[in-house]
């Protein structure tokens, strides 16, 4: 008996030294990418995945760096590179976590990327992708603000580049982002940015936002 309790014990205390370890490497990667240092993130989260081979939150932040990087990228052959990263370790992701919303939000953002850089060669391929990507993350957690407020700029910016009318979509984009106050994340570690980024969405493309 004695030596089960103390086998137990040493069970406990390395599992509290794994998760302490784990604590520390995600906090760590997270400074540094508030300090603009992405690819030193991206690689600390990488490594974090590996040894947290059950755990979605480590590579989907690897690709969620690689994904926001790549909208400031111009080089091709770089975007390329960056965004395939992004897409094996979103897979990783989804083969942990199904039907993720944070991961299917993820993902649309991936195929905006390629929009962004040259929309004439890849809007029609991805377009309605990104579409049908916000649908699905909508119908599964409409009050995720991640959600809410991404499947809004989409169609927002959609109606924009067919010369439609955007100021109906004005309230969607204000409860949109008044969801960032109230929304609390499922858990330490879990998506909880993008608040700041949607209010000022919100002030450029409203513009009672802007006289308020």
């Amino acid at each position: 008996m004695k030596k089960l309790l103390l086998i137990a014990v040493a069970l406990l205390s390395f599992n509290a030294m794994a998760q302490g370890k784990y604590e520390k490497g995600m906090t760590k990667a997270f400074e540094l990418w508030q300090n603009g240092k992405s690819a030193d993130a991206a690689n600390l989260f990488e490594r974090i995945a590996q040894a947290e081979p059950d755990n979605w939150l480590p590579p989907f932040y690897v690709a969620q760096v690689n994904i926001f990087s790549s909208f400031n990228e111009k080089d091709e052959e770089k975007l390329s590179a960056q965004l395939k990263k992004a897409q094996d370790f979103l897979n990783d992701a989804k083969a942990i976590s199904k039907d993720n919303p944070e991961i299917i939000v993820a993902q649309a953002q991936l195929y905006t990327a390629w929009v962004a850089f040259d929309g004439q060669r890849y809007g029609m391929t991805y377009a309605p992708k990104i579409s049908q990507l916000y649908e699905e993350a909508y119908k599964l957690e409409p009050n995720n603000p991640r959600v809410a407020f991404g499947k809004v700029e989409w169609d927002l910016g959609t109606a924009r580049f067919f010369g439609q009318d955007t100021t109906e979509f004005c309230d969607d984009l204000k409860a949109a982002v008044a969801l960032f106050d109230t929304y609390e994340p499922k858990g330490e570690f879990h998506p909880r940015g993008g608040g700041g980024y949607a209010k000022q969405s919100l002030a450029q493309n409203c513009e009672e936002a802007k006289e308020e």
